[in-house]
């Protein structure tokens, strides 16, 4: 009997610990704390870059792909922090760059697209601003009818472009956005290369290509790249939020969650994934970039009720500690990042310490990840009471006014205004 007492002691204590670490997993979720997080990490990077230097952003990187993806990520911090100062960042970086593209608006190259999406963002802001959104859409609209599905040839291209073709079908009301954007994708998808880069068997995208079998990694399986996958994670979600709910977005939603089925089991002990999902001793470790991006996936899909929190914020949680825990550094430098490349033997190596040039793209993941996060512990949170109002006195000839509709007619309601980013 007293082995069997302390048996029963042990495992009491063990579940009490549990206990204790589910707690603490608690706070570290509260919705002030990731604002906090957030904050520490722009902060760092502003500072670093010296974007705020007279008021005019940097034009070493200017508007290129990586430099835009950041600017993706602060806009979801906005939506969600309301910081005045990230604002100020955007609307002086597209001011600064006469809210063009690199390419100009003959482009076809998904990289130059990208500014767009923020673009098309702080055009949602204020409709009347019709500077921010005119190079934008006359880029996509001649898209509209041009031939060929072959202009988004990698992973990284539907993150690009992808979100801002839902964007502009929001903003416009256009169907056809959203008809040539699914034509364009499913190209990708399942043609591009002959077989296209979807692994119906794997539920997984090869990067590009030159990825496709018979390439193998060296323990002989297939080569599906962590920050690749995350790409599509990333444009299926941002395309997803901009849309209506028509049978493109059900498509979408349907890859998207067999994409987390997929991944959720690849999670790393520590919460980190690899850099290459099916292969973890090829350049196996810590990788922040793919990490965050799932991240933000998942929390996306628990907050929009396609997945169930119950059994899918586990994984969110402890991806989400390990990111501000392990590669959120003191001083707001993010580290455990993998460079610029393709596949995971680039960009290597992959080391605590914030080393190599890829600090924007680090970042944005960063950012998207945590504005999503910060809803799922915002709305566990008690609310707050709102003070009752007092009632209209009729004696003293009280009136009801409301403020109409803002911004114009035909492009829908609301003028938008700083505070608010509509579709977030």
């Amino acid at each position: 009997m007293g082995r069997l007492r302390k048996i029963i002691q042990g495992i009491v204590m063990f579940v009490i610990a549990g206990g204790a670490c589910i707690t603490l997993n608690a706070q570290k979720m509260s919705s002030s704390k990731i604002l906090e997080e957030m904050n520490l990490a722009n902060s760092y990077f502003v500072n670093s870059q010296k974007l705020n230097s007279g008021g005019v952003t940097d034009f070493i990187r200017g508007n290129t792909w990586r430099r835009s993806f950041y600017y993706e990520g602060l806009s979801a911090y906005y939506s969600v922090s309301h910081d005045s100062a990230s604002l100020a960042s955007m609307l002086n970086w597209g001011n600064a760059y006469s809210w063009g593209m690199p390419g100009g608006v003959s482009t076809r190259e998904p990289r130059d697209q990208c500014c767009g999406q923020t673009y098309t963002d702080m055009y949602l802001l204020d409709r009347y601003k019709e500077e921010r959104i005119d190079d934008t859409r006359v880029c996509i609209e001649t898209m509209l009818s041009s031939g060929g599905n072959d202009y988004w040839k990698t992973t990284d291209d539907l993150q690009m472009a992808m979100p801002l073709f839902a964007g502009l079908g929001k903003v416009y009301d256009d169907d056809r956005y959203f008809d040539r954007m699914n034509e364009m994708y499913e190209y990708t998808k399942s043609q591009l290369g002959g077989s296209g880069l979807y692994s119906e068997d794997d539920h997984l995208w090869y990067r590009d290509t030159t990825f496709l079998p018979p390439y193998k990694e060296p323990n002989g399986g297939k080569c599906f790249w962590s920050r690749g996958n995350g790409w599509v994670i990333a444009a299926l979600v941002r395309s997803a939020d901009r849309m209506p709910n028509n049978s493109y977005r059900r498509s979408f939603l349907k890859t998207l969650k067999e994409m987390i089925e997929t991944i959720v089991p690849l999670q790393r002990p520590d919460g980190f994934w690899n850099v290459s999902l099916k292969d973890p001793d090829h350049f196996g470790g810590k990788e922040t970039t793919g990490t965050a991006l799932f991240v933000y996936g998942l929390a996306w899909a628990i907050n929009n009720g396609e997945i169930k929190g119950k059994e899918y914020l586990p994984v969110v949680e402890k991806a989400w500690n390990a990111l501000v825990d392990e590669a959120l550094h003191a001083d707001g430098s993010i580290g455990y990042v993998q460079g610029d490349g393709s596949g995971p033997g680039d960009g290597q190596p992959v080391t605590e310490k914030a080393g190599n040039d890829f600090s924007d793209v680090a970042l944005g993941c960063f950012l998207l990840a945590g504005s999503e996060v910060y809803k799922i512990a915002k709305s566990s949170e008690p609310r707050e009471k709102k003070p009752k109002e007092p009632k209209n006195n009729k004696k003293h000839g009280q009136m009801n006014l409301q403020r109409g509709p803002g911004g114009r007619g035909h492009r829908g309601s609301g003028g938008g205004y700083p505070g608010h980013l509509p579709g977030r």
